[in-house]
């Protein structure tokens, strides 16, 4: 069995290009004990993956020179040595931008059930850009009744279910994009009461969308729109860092407007969000998920190619705010 993969060739400064990825050819992997082989269906593509592979502070060490890219995915067990890893299952994990993969139960995040909603959901809706959504809203956000939930980058793939979880939470979502297309795309389709495009003066907008302030910011760029936000936060109000892609790079650190003042003087609560510290809790918020998707309180949107070469541009795409909903490459 042929193995393509794409490794890292060189390391990049800020958001990785084509250029620092090569596609090869090998072997698929044989098993030592202990081990599955992993047939990849579907991978993710993440902005999170430009912190994977710049050499910077982040939660998990740089990938390696000459090392399959680190990725999460969607694939079916082909072979095992692992006693509790059954052939036939599938199963999202750390298993690579690669078609076949020898893993370990360590690399695993949650077993999948095709019959629970599409395979490919299992890395989306139901894989950390949801379980992100959920879990970030709920236990750090805390939306009340009436409260404004503002959300960057609000048509993506974690955004896009934030904004339907805080309607239904009765609060008032409001959306930030780069586009009228995508403002439009939020309201029509992901439960958002209102957008703001950040390309036109955003303090004015966000004073018209949000008149009564943001009691809840939910933020996946960080950047000037975050440093804009603060000013417009309501006293006692919810800050949920959970990405900063605006960020191209950390090295060296950024420098911005200090936020400290508006967090005192308001009595903010900020706190960062990390999915994989919530690992106990997969299973259960996934199959609330699915519930949700079953019955019609919850719609989403793939955005999927076919080829694995494409995957580097694919992340290119994906901070450049071209895909249409979260960004996959499928295998088979």
């Amino acid at each position: 069995m042929n193995n393509r993969q794409i490794i890292l060739a060189s390391r990049p400064v800020g958001i990785p290009q084509p250029e620092h990825f090569e596609l090869v050819e090998a072997d698929a992997p044989g098993l030592k004990d202990g081990e599955f082989l992993v047939e990849n269906h579907y991978l993710s593509v993440d902005p999170a993956q430009r912190g994977y592979v710049n050499d910077e502070n982040n939660y998990a060490p740089p990938v390696p020179i000459g090392a399959v890219m680190r990725a999460m995915t969607v694939g079916k067990v082909i072979a095992s040595k692992a006693a509790a890893v059954k052939t036939g299952e599938y199963y999202y994990g750390w298993f690579g931008w690669q078609d076949y993969c020898a893993a370990t139960p360590a690399t695993i995040l949650r077993k999948v059930d095709p019959d629970q909603a599409p395979l490919s959901t299992g890395a989306g809706l139901l894989g950390i850009n949801g379980l992100t959504a959920y879990l970030a809203l709920h236990d750090i956000g805390q939306p009340k009744p009436g409260e404004t939930v503002l959300v960057t980058a609000a048509a993506g793939a974690v955004g896009s279910i934030v904004g339907q979880l805080a309607k239904q939470a009765g609060a008032r979502p409001v959306a930030v994009v780069g586009s009228d297309e995508k403002g439009e795309q939020c309201v029509a389709d992901y439960g958002y009461a209102a957008y703001v495009n950040y390309k036109q003066p955003l303090e004015a907008e966000l004073r018209e969308a949000c008149p009564k302030g943001v009691d809840v910011f939910f933020d996946n760029t960080s950047g000037e729109i975050a440093d804009t936000v603060y000013g417009q936060v309501a006293m006692f109000g919810r800050v949920i860092q959970c990405g900063t892609m605006s960020i191209a790079s950390w090295v060296p650190t950024p420098m911005g407007p200090r936020k400290d003042r508006e967090i005192l003087t308001r009595r903010l609560r900020v706190q960062g969000f990390v999915i994989f510290d919530h690992a106990a809790r997969y299973d259960a918020t996934a199959a609330e998920l699915a519930a949700m998707l079953a019955d019609g309180r919850l719609r989403y949107a793939e955005d999927i190619g076919d080829n694995i070469a494409d995957a580097p541009q694919a992340l290119v795409d994906v901070y450049a705010g071209r895909n249409r909903g979260k960004k996959l490459i499928r295998l088979r």
